[in-house]
Order: C-alpha cells, then sequence, then structure tokens
C-alpha cells in the first residue's frame, strides 16, 4: 500500500472528529452582528496534469452572523486566500470555487460566481472572496454551530476544457472556521420545591417554579396525577419565579404549580395510625466521589507515521475512565486533563511541536443514575487543565450516578523530528 493511500485511510478514521487545537473560537455577543475569523487550514491538493499535486497552508477567513434560529439560512461570506498549490505555467482561465462545508452535522456547498484569472507561473493563486448562504440546521437550539471545511474544489475553464483542483482539508474536516449561536427554545415553566415536602392534613404547602409568564398563578395538590381539589394562589415575577402557597387537607402524593410540565414535586402525606408508635431510623451515609481505574488506563496506540516533510495528522481513541458519584448530595463535578510533552526519556528525543487533541465524551453507564454528564468541547491538550466533561449541581434535586468518560484523540506531528517512538502522558482528575 502506497504511503499515500495510508494516509487517506488514517484521515478517513478521523470521520467527524474536528479538534480546536489553533486558534481560538470568537465571541458570540449578540444576534445583529457578524464575526469574522481567519483559520489556517492544511489541505492536500490533487491538481489536473501537467500540474503537480501539492499540500500546505490556506488561509480561509469566514464570515458568519454571531447568532440566528434553527432553521435559518444566513448569508456567509468566504476569502479562501491563497492557495498551496504553485502554478508551473503562466494562462488566463474562467474560475469557479466550490466549498463543501460541515454546518454542525450537515453538508452543505457555497459556489463562488465565475472569476477570470490570470495564472503566473510561481505564484500561488489567491481567488477572490464571494458570498453565499448556509442553513442552521433543526435541534440545535441553545447550541453553538460549528462551521468547518470538508473539502474545495477549483473549477478552471481553459477555452471550453475544464480542469478540476480538489483539496482535502487535514483534518477532514478541518478546525471551525467560525460558529453561529443558536436562540434556545423557550424554557418550559415547571415546579421547583415544595417546602415542606410531607405533613398531615392541616400542613401548609410554599410551592415555587420556574419559567412562568408573569402575573397570577394556581397551585395544587394531586393524587395518581388526579387534582384533590386542594388548591392555592400566588403570582409568578418578571424573572418568571413563581410562589404559590396552599393547605393540604386530604391525602396527596403530587403538588405542582398549575401550567408546569412533568416531573411534579413529590409531598408524602402522613396519616394519623393509632396504636404504639414504635420509630424506626436509618443513616445513610455518603459516599465516595472518584475516577478509575486507580492503577491507570492501557497506552492509546496511535500507530506509525513516516517522515515525509509535511505536517501529518493521526487519530485514536482513549480508553473509557468510569466516574462514580456516591455522594448522595446536589453537587457536581468536573472531570479535567492535562498531558506531558512527547518525549523518549531513553534517547532524550522530543516533539515540542507536535500538539495532542481530544473529542471528549460522556454517557451515562447506570440507568438509574440521578443525573446525566455532559462532555467538554473540543480542543488541544496541554500542561493547563481542560474539561473533559461535568456533572451540573443539583440545587434541590438529587445528583450522582455512574458514568463513562473517554473520547477520540488526535495528533498533529510536525514536518520534521527524530525518527523515534514518543509518549506523552495524559492525566484526568475529577473534582
Amino acid at each position: 500500500m502506497s504511503t499515500r493511500m495510508l494516509r487517506r485511510r488514517v484521515l478517513a478514521g478521523a470521520g467527524a472528529l474536528s479538534l480546536a487545537l489553533t486558534g481560538g473560537v470568537v465571541g458570540l455577543t449578540g444576534t445583529a452582528q457578524a464575526a469574522t475569523k481567519t483559520t489556517a487550514v492544511f489541505e492536500n491538493c490533487d491538481a489536473p496534469a501537467p500540474q503537480p499535486d501539492g499540500s500546505g497552508n490556506q488561509n480561509f477567513t469566514v464570515t458568519l452572523p454571531d447568532g440566528a434560529k434553527a432553521g435559518d439560512v444566513v448569508p456567509i461570506t468566504i476569502d479562501p486566500g491563497a492557495s498551496p498549490l504553485i502554478p508551473g505555467f503562466s494562462v488566463t482561465t474562467v474560475n469557479t470555487s466550490k466549498i463543501t462545508l460541515k454546518v454542525g452535522t450537515t453538508t452543505q456547498v457555497v459556489t463562488s460566481p465565475p472569476e477570470t484569472v490570470s495564472v503566473v507561473a510561481g505564484q500561488p493563486l489567491d481567488p477572490k472572496a464571494f458570498s453565499g448562504t448556509v442553513r442552521i440546521p433543526d435541534g440545535t437550539e441553545g447550541t453553538a454551530v460549528h462551521v468547518a471545511l470538508d473539502l474545495a474544489v477549483t473549477d478552471a475553464d481553459l477555452s471550453g476544457s475544464v480542469f478540476t483542483t480538489t483539496c482535502t482539508p487535514a483534518p477532514r474536516p478541518s478546525a471551525s472556521l467560525g460558529s453561529v449561536a443558536v436562540e434556545a427554545l423557550p424554557k418550559d415553566p415547571i415546579t421547583t420545591k415544595v417546602t415542606p415536602n410531607s405533613g398531615k392534613a392541616g400542613t401548609a404547602v410554599a410551592v415555587t417554579g420556574a419559567n412562568f409568564p408573569a402575573g397570577a398563578v394556581t397551585c395544587s395538590a394531586l393524587l395518581n396525577d388526579v387534582p384533590t381539589g386542594d388548591t392555592g394562589t400566588g403570582t409568578a415575577g418578571a424573572d418568571g419565579v413563581a410562589n404559590c402557597s396552599l393547605d393540604i387537607t386530604g391525602k396527596a402524593d403530587k403538588i405542582r404549580i398549575d401550567g408546569a410540565v412533568k416531573p411534579y414535586k413529590d409531598f408524602v402525606f402522613v396519616e394519623d395510625q393509632p396504636g404504639v408508635k414504635n420509630p424506626v431510623d436509618v443513616e445513610v451515609l455518603p459516599g465516595p466521589l472518584a475516577i478509575g481505574p486507580q492503577s491507570g488506563n492501557p497506552a492509546v496506540d496511535f500507530g506509525r507515521v513516516t517522515i515525509n516533510g509535511k505536517a501529518q495528522s493521526v487519530v485514536g481513541q482513549f480508553t473509557a475512565m468510569s466516574v462514580q458519584d456516591f455522594r448522595g448530595g446536589s453537587l457536581g463535578w468536573d472531570v479535567t486533563a492535562t498531558r506531558t510533552p512527547f518525549l523518549n526519556e531513553t534517547t532524550g528525543h522530543s516533539m515540542a511541536k507536535a500538539q495532542l487533541g481530544i473529542q471528549p465524551s460522556c454517557t451515562v453507564t447506570n440507568p438509574d443514575s440521578p443525573s446525566t454528564c455532559s462532555a467538554g468541547a473540543p480542543g488541544a491538550l496541554s500542561d493547563t487543565p481542560m474539561k473533559i466533561a461535568s456533572q451540573a449541581a443539583g440545587g434541590d434535586e438529587l445528583t450522582g450516578g455512574e458514568f463513562a468518560v473517554g473520547g477520540a484523540g488526535m495528533i498533529q506531528l510536525p514536518p520534521f523530528m527524530f525518527a523515534d517512538t514518543y509518549r506523552s502522558v495524559v492525566t484526568f482528575s475529577i473534582a
């Protein structure tokens, strides 16, 4: 198998992994403005004969609106910058650029108008900026939709004959060229707290809620999801926080502020029983917050790479670690990761310019877990802790559970280094 074919297969194995190994994400601070970002993208370009193939960085400057709604068609401006290909001859052509973008999880194409280009031997082409539109995918409410380069195709028309150049980013798709903050859906009204959450007939109960329209509210007691007839009144402020009170006169198992979505808040109705009372107490002790295995995971094998004078990328998969939160409270946690430099301690060789990135993942492994977990944003690992996964604090609600934390990894290697075996140690910590 040729080195070139092997390279393509390795890059294809990266799938949708898009690691922000260089540069930062433009701040998303509004919906009426536009943000411009320039990103260097490494590409392998296949050119038509007799033009030789080539590879290298191309700066893509992309302008996107700061905000939009899911389903919106929004404007985008693309300035491809100077091409990594160096023409071997001079000619005049009419070029059309077809830029395939990864917009979230969707693939979309933005096409330039035809441009008359005077190609000069030895000078890279620098296409003009052009504009088009992309559609914000459905189901992305409350997220930042990233736009990445998936493929760049240039059709050059020379006296009626079309010559096509295809440039593929490595990794494919590229790092984020820009992002759009998608508006969140209106939040459903919920009942958040019942105080007290148990009592006999005659107990006065205070009920709170969130996300209610400002104005008067009512609250109700239920038994098997059927109103018992015990109701109360209250108000919701401009911040959506509702407060209501009612008196319990009979058996109930739930209490809600009317208009709230399920689940409603539990209420334990205590009935007096005749006879001799014998209380039963049990103390539940907190368990640990831990990440394992404590002995560590086996090394991640990223395979072999042959030096070819070009920057290269290889991918691998971090072995999942278990997270156990048995504290029995409402606290959250964060898993962070750091890494050491790539070294061979025996030979003394190092790869100071190599970068190691991760696209984190976090899944619930115990279906009885009261909490979910969130994976961190993809990015480059360093000696500064990077958030890999987290569980949000629960406020008045119980948190905890069992989870698996891991992720896809990618190493970006410099064009030249000592031929050797290198190791970087990634340490995952929880707090």
